[in-house]
C-alpha cells in the first residue's frame, strides 16, 4: 500500500467520523439529553452563568474510548 493509499483511506475515515459526531450532535442532543446530566455543574450569579458538563465529559470520554478500542484493536 502506498503513503498515498494510506492518507486517502485516513482521509475518509476522519470524514466520516467527523460527519457521524456531526450528526450525533446535531440530533443526539434532542434524544440523548447530553449536557444536562446531574451532576453537571451549573452556577449562576446574577447575570453571569458558569456551566461546567463534568459528567458529561466523562461518559463520553468512556464512549470514545471503547468505540476506538474496538476499532483499533489489533
Amino acid at each position: 500500500m502506498t503513503p498515498l493509499d494510506m492518507l486517502g483511506r485516513w482521509l475518509l475515515w476522519s470524514g466520516l467520523i467527523l460527519a457521524g459526531l456531526g450528526l450525533l450532535l446535531l440530533f443526539g442532543g434532542k434524544f440523548l439529553s447530553l449536557g444536562r446530566l446531574p451532576g453537571d455543574v451549573v452556577w449562576q450569579k446574577g447575570p453571569v452563568t458558569f456551566y461546567f458538563p463534568i459528567v458529561t465529559c466523562i461518559v463520553l470520554s468512556l464512549l470514545l474510548t471503547l468505540l476506538l478500542n474496538i476499532f483499533f484493536r489489533r
